[in-house]
């Protein structure tokens, strides 16, 4: 199974739902891209806790003051069976500079526009509008 999509479509879902917060299972890649979503602030608060003897991240969903979700859209790009990958020159704006596309890099887990930045390409792991 991939855990990558399982979690972004678990956002997804839960902020098209009206949710507050999501649970989803705790890795230290899952950590990294939460971190970078919450830097473009497409989710608020998360923390790691434990649910039974399971480690889990306890995820803030956000939403604009209209009450819409920041999440509506969510593709993953590169799967398990088809690997992506990007240069520098490849990244371009998702939605006219509205979404967001994420990349594993050299330098960590990037959003386009620092990968963009930093100069780097990488796997192109998934988009979120």
């Amino acid at each position: 199974m991939d855990q990558i999509a399982n979690m972004i479509i678990m956002l997804k879902n839960a902020s098209l739902a009206g949710k507050e917060s999501v649970i989803v299972p705790f890795s230290k890649l899952k950590n990294s891209i939460l971190a970078c979503l919450q830097k473009e602030g497409y989710v608020g608060e998360f923390s790691k806790k434990m649910k039974g003897n399971f480690p889990v991240l306890e995820v803030e969903i956000l939403y604009s003051e209209d009450g819409k979700p920041k999440i509506t859209y969510a593709e993953r790009v590169s799967k398990q069976s088809c690997r992506s990958y990007m240069g520098v020159k490849d990244i371009n704006k998702i939605r006219g500079g509205t979404g967001i596309l994420v990349l594993s890099t050299p330098k960590g887990i990037l959003a386009g526009k620092e990968a963009r930045k930093e100069q780097v390409g990488g796997e192109a792991l998934f988009k979120l509008w």
